[in-house]
């Protein structure tokens, strides 16, 4: 079956394979240059997440990829969608924003009037899931708020069912291994 490529890779040498290992590793280069690219335009860590758990449904469902932004200085809002990280946590969590309130700081002056802080940067944020009957309080492991350094972005938009190949990936390591293997093997077979 791999007999006529066997020879052919024979024919072509060390070279030859070490020059198709060059060129595999420059695309998983250009793949990690385009997603720290995104996160560096976008401002998130991450421009990208798959929706794991049943949480937000029907607004999301399991699988679905989501497309985030994090605007710097911009508010978040009661109904927004956010994805959030907990300190301690690996998981990023997709839930929309339940109540927002701005953080205010003593300020004493002749006026005796309170400093607000600029809109968007220090904002507390309580966010549940709309296939949650509580809010995530339970979640934020001691916290009783969202900080804004907690978000990791807002979803702008959503492909529907297209992150169950991370799912898949995730809960089968060994797929994940046969897949890199075979895309390796192909790359280094391959003949132009």
């Amino acid at each position: 079956m791999f007999s006529d490529e066997l020879k052919a890779f024979r024919r072509l040498g060390f070279r030859h394979f070490l020059l198709q290992i060059l060129n595999f590793a420059s695309v998983i280069a250009s793949g990690l240059m385009l997603w720290k690219g995104l996160g560096l335009i976008l401002n998130t860590e991450s421009p990208i997440v798959v929706v794991l758990s049943g949480s937000m449904e029907p607004a999301f469902y399991r699988g679905d990829l989501l497309f985030l932004t994090n605007p710097p200085g911009q508010r978040y809002h009661t109904g927004d969608i956010t994805v959030y990280r907990i300190p301690g946590a690996e998981i990023p969590i997709v839930h929309r924003v339940l109540e927002t309130r701005d953080v205010f700081i003593p300020f004493d002056n002749s006026t005796g009037n309170r400093l607000k802080l600029p809109p968007g940067e220090h904002q507390l944020m309580l966010t549940k899931g709309d296939n949650n009957h509580v809010d995530d309080i339970d979640l934020y492991q001691g916290l009783e708020w969202l900080d804004r350094r907690h978000i990791i972005g807002k979803v702008r938009g959503f492909l529907p069912y297209i992150g169950y190949v991370t799912i898949a990936m995730n809960d089968f390591p060994q797929l994940k291994y046969a897949l890199l293997g075979g895309l390796g093997l192909l790359a280094v077979i391959q003949r132009e």
